[in-house]
């Protein structure tokens, strides 16, 4: 964001750009319902085991699938406010050249992580839809779906973050050549 000349602030980022952080804005907000779900389903469960003394069957399954959801959407949320593990100390130190190469770097391990994470639980997923999870009428893989939302994700956001590394060392260029 920039302010302009009238004390308004002005949007300058790209219709891409904005549209990623929607994506990651609803990405965010799904993971803290999935939070919010596991209280709410971990409350009921200790209440029926302890209080009622009918312990229902589905909480567990449906507990893994909301931590699953709310620590793989997270995780991809974290890719995309820069808010994960980095050595961040050592950047700090290095030319701003190595400093760019080394975010591209960074982005990039991320972003094939991210793709590996994405491939793998999606494979994970499609082989066990059609067995039924115990306690729940839910298929037995339905853990690795958010899983591969979340891994798709952050190779989007990792992607991006090397577009944007890359683009001010395209610009400066181009403007020291004229």
């Amino acid at each position: 964001m920039s302010e302009t000349t009238s004390g308004i602030i002005a949007d300058v980022r790209s219709a891409p750009q904005r549209a990623l952080d929607l994506i990651a804005d609803i990405t965010i907000h799904i993971a803290v319902l999935a939070l919010l779900g596991l209280v709410v389903v971990q409350g009921w469960q200790v209440f029926a085991r302890y209080v009622i003394n009918d312990s229902p069957s589905w909480t567990e399954p449906v507990t893994l699938l909301l931590l699953a959801t709310a620590m793989s959407l997270g995780a991809a949320t974290g890719v995309h406010t820069r808010r994960h593990f980095g050595f961040y100390l050592l950047a700090a130190h290095m030319q701003p050249g190595l400093r760019r190469a080394v975010d591209v770097f960074g982005s990039l391990v991320v972003a094939v992580l991210g793709v590996v994470i994405a491939w793998w639980a999606g494979v994970l997923l499609m082989d066990g839809l059609d067995i039924k999870a115990a306690g729940a009428n839910l298929p037995q893989s339905i853990n690795y779906l958010p899983l591969c939302i979340g891994g798709a994700l952050m190779a989007l956001f990792a992607v991006n973050q090397m577009v944007q590394t890359v683009q001010p060392a395209a610009v400066a260029e181009a403007e020291g050549d004229r």
